[in-house]
C-alpha cells in the first residue's frame, strides 16, 4: 500500500513519461553503439537490433543502479524537499516531461542529442523553479562534475580511439602481409575487449543480484583476467583455424556454422576448385560503394555529381531511390492498389507495399501494418541511404549536412579487405560492449527520476540515497529496446558514413575507444553522454587519415548545435511547467460567490 495514494496520478504520469524518455533514448542514443557496425557492414540491421536488445536490457538491469542513483540525487538537493515530499514527486515528473518532449522533437528531425544533457537540464530547471538557484547542487560532487565530464569525455574518447587505430594501422593494416599480422594481433584485442566488458559487470554490476560489490581486489582482478584469457583461448581453439582456412586458404566450401569444429579444421584437406561459372564470394567487399581517391579524381575534376547505388558502383545520378510513397497510390476509400514501380524498390518500400495490400480494418491488414511500423527499421539498407543524398532523401541532414560525401571519403585510405574482415568479428564484440555500457549508463536518464517518484510515493519520505528497484530498471531497458526497433534507423542514417568513411577496423577502434570512456565514467558514477563519446572517437579515428578533410565538419557542427540547445530547452520546459503548477491559484479555496 502506497504511503501517498492521493498522488497516484503523479506516479502514473511518471510511468508514461519515463517510458517515452527511455523510448527516445533507444531511438536516438543507441545509434551511437551500432551505427558504426551497420555503416561498416559488419552487422545487418536485423542482427544489430537483436544484439542491441539483449545488451541494452542486460546493461540496464545488471549494472544501471549506481548511475541512476547519481542522476536523481546529485543534481538537486533532495533534502530540501523533506517538509513536502510530494513536491519532489512533482519535480521529477516535470523533469521527465521536459526531457522526453525535447528528445521526441530531436529524434524526429534526426538530431543526435545527449539524453544525459536532456534529463540533467530538466532537473536543473525544476530545482531553480522550486527552490531557486540554491536548490541545484552546483558543487563538484553535483552538476559541476557532470559538466566537466561532458567536456572531457569527447577528448578522452578521441584519444583512446586514435591510439588504438594507430596501433592497428601501423601494426597490421600497413604491414607487407597484413592478413597474417592481423591473425596474430586479433587475440590481444579480443582479450582487451572481453576484459572491459567484465570490468563493467564486476565493478558496477549486479550488486543487487549477486553481491559483486563485496568482492575483494584479488577476486575482481582474477575474474577480469580469467575471462579475458578464456576468450583468447576460445579464439585460438575455434576462430583462428576457421579464419585461416577461409581467408588464407580461400576455402569457399566452408560454412559459418563449421566454426564449432575448431581444431578439426586444421586437418581438413585441400580446397577443391570452384565449379566453372559459379564463382562464390568468400567474404563481402566492405568498401563496396566507396571509391578511393584515385578512382574519384577523374569525375571530381570534371565536376560530375556522383552517387553510390546499392550494388556498390559509383555512377552519375540517373534515378531516385528509396521513396516507397512514389510507388503507392490510393484508388478507393476501402482498398489500396499497388502500382508497379518504374525502378527497384528498397526492402523498406516492399514492406510498406505489402502492408497496404489489405484494408487496415481487416485482421490481416491491421497485422500487416503493425508489423510494418515495428519492423520497418530493420528492412532498410542504411549504408545506401547514408550515401544517397539526392531528392529521394528528405530532410535537412540529407540535402545539406551530408552532401559531397564522395569528396570527403576520398581522403580515407582503403585497406586489405580480408584483413578488414578480421575486425568485423571484433566490431561485433565492441558493439556489444558499448551497448551494454550504454544500457548501464543511460537507462538512468529515464528511470532515475521515476525511481525517486516511486520511493516518495511508497514511503512518503525523501531519501538522499535509496536503491533503484530491479523492475524499474527492467521497465527502462524494455522501453529502450522498443524505441530502437521502431525508430532507431532514423539516427543511424545521420551517423556512420555521414561523419567519415567507416570500415570494420575503424569502427572497432571507434567503438572500443568510446566503450572504454563510458566504462571509466560508469566506474566513477558519472552520467556522461555516449553521444559525445562516439562522436569524439569518430573524429579521433578520422583524423588518423592524416587530414581534417576526411571528416564531415558540417555534421559535427550540427551535432554540437544539438548539444548546446538541449540543456536550456529541457530546463526551460521542465522549470516552466514546475513553476506554473506550484504557483497556480488553488481554485478550490475561493469562497462561494453570492447569488
Amino acid at each position: 500500500m502506497a504511503a501517498l495514494p492521493q498522488y497516484d496520478y503523479i506516479f502514473a504520469f511518471g510511468m508514461i513519461f519515463s517510458f517515452l524518455d527511455a523510448w527516445n533514448i533507444g531511438a536516438n542514443d543507441v545509434a551511437n553503439s551500432f551505427a558504426t557496425s551497420v555503416s561498416s557492414r559488419s552487422l545487418t540491421m536485423m542482427q544489430a537490433m537483436a544484439i542491441a536488445t539483449v545488451c541494452e536490457f542486460g546493461g540496464a538491469v545488471l549494472a544501471g543502479a549506481r548511475v541512476s542513483s547519481t542522476i536523481k540525487n546529485s543534481v538537486i538537493s533532495v533534502n530540501d524537499f523533506e517538509v513536502n515530499p510530494s513536491v519532489l514527486m512533482l519535480g521529477m515528473l516535470c523533469a521527465l516531461v521536459g526531457s522526453s518532449l525535447w528528445l521526441t522533437v530531436s529524434t524526429k528531425i534526426g538530431l543526435p542529442v545527449s539524453t544525459t544533457h536532456s534529463i540533467v537540464g530538466g532537473l536543473i530547471g525544476v530545482g531553480i523553479a522550486a527552490l531557486g538557484g540554491s536548490g541545484v547542487n552546483w558543487s563538484w560532487k553535483g552538476v559541476s562534475q557532470i559538466f566537466a565530464a561532458w567536456f572531457i569525455a569527447p577528448g578522452i574518447s578521441a584519444g583512446f580511439a586514435s591510439i588504438i587505430f594507430l596501433i592497428t594501422k601501423y601494426g597490421v593494416l600497413k604491414r607487407s602481409r597484413p592478413l597474417i599480422a592481423g591473425l596474430w594481433m586479433i587475440p590481444l584485442y579480443f582479450g582487451v575487449t572481453a576484459g572491459v566488458l567484465t570490468m563493467v559487470i564486476v565493478w558496477k554490476g549486479a550488486a543487487s543480484l549477486g553481491g559483486l560489490d563485496e568482492w575483494n581486489t584479488a577476486q575482481t582482478v582474477g575474474t577480469i583476467f580469467g575471462v579475458a584469457g578464456g576468450v583468447v583461448l576460445l579464439y585460438a581453439v575455434f576462430l583462428l583455424p576457421f579464419l585461416y582456412r577461409r581467408l588464407v586458404m580461400d576455402d569457399w566450401t566452408l560454412k559459418s556454422w563449421e566454426v564449432i569444429k575448431g581444431p578439426l579444421l586444421w586437418r581438413r584437406g585441400e580446397v577443391p576448385p570452384q565449379p566453372e561459372g559459379e564463382q562464390k564470394e568468400i567474404i563481402q567487399d566492405y568498401y563496396r560503394g566507396h571509391s578511393s581517391g584515385a578512382e574519384l579524381q577523374p569525375a571530381l575534376a570534371n565536376n560530375v555529381p556522383l552517387q553510390t547505388d546499392t550494388a556498390g558502383d559509383v555512377e552519375k545520378r540517373t534515378s531516385v531511390m528509396n521513396d516507397p510513397d512514389a510507388a503507392i497510390s490510393s484508388t478507393s476509400n476501402s482498398n489500396k492498389e499497388v502500382v508497379a514501380p518504374s525502378r527497384p524498390l528498397s526492402q523498406s518500400a516492399k514492406a510498406k507495399l505489402e502492408s497496404l495490400e489489405y484494408p487496415w480494418k481487416t485482421p490481416r491488414g491491421f497485422y500487416a501494418r503493425c508489423k510494418y511500423y515495428f519492423f520497418r527499421g530493420v528492412t532498410r539498407d542504411i549504408v545506401a541511404e547514408q550515401m544517397d543524398t539526392g531528392e529521394a532523401q528528405k530532410g535537412f541532414a540529407a540535402k545539406f549536412l551530408a552532401k559531397d560525401l564522395p569528396n570527403i571519403h576520398k581522403h580515407v585510405e582503403h585497406y586489405d579487405n580480408k584483413t578488414e574482415h578480421l575486425y568485423s568479428f571484433l566490431q561485433v564484440m565492441t558493439a556489444m560492449t558499448a551497448s551494454f555500457a550504454h544500457g548501464a549508463n543511460d537507462v538512468s536518464n529515464a528511470v532515475g527520476p521515476l525511481s525517486a517518484i516511486y520511493a516518495v510515493w511508497q514511503t512518503g519520505e525523501t531519501a538522499s540515497r535509496s536503491s533503484v528497484p530491479i523492475w524499474i530498471l527492467a521497465y527502462g531497458g524494455a522501453a529502450i529496446s522498443i524505441g530502437l526497433w521502431m525508430y532507431g534507423y532514423n539516427l543511424m542514417r545521420n551517423l556512420g558514413n555521414r561523419l567519415t568513411l567507416h570500415s570494420p577496423s575503424r569502427g572497432f577502434c571507434m567503438e572500443l575507444g568510446a566503450a572504454l570512456t563510458v566504462v571509466l565514467a560508469t566506474r566513477l558514477a558519472l552520467p556522461i553522454s555516449t553521444t559525445q563519446c562516439i562522436t569524439g572517437a569518430t573524429v579521433g579515428v578520422g583524423l588518423c587519415s592524416g587530414t581534417w578533410r576526411a571528416i564531415n565538419w558540417r555534421m559535427i557542427a550540427w551535432i554540437y548545435f544539438g548539444w548546446l540547445l538541449t540543456l536550456p530547452i529541457a530546463g526551460i520546459v521542465s522549470g516552466g511547467l514546475m513553476g506554473i503548477i506550484i504557483n497556480a491559484p488553488r481554485w478550490g479555496l475561493i469562497p462561494e460567490l453570492p447569488t
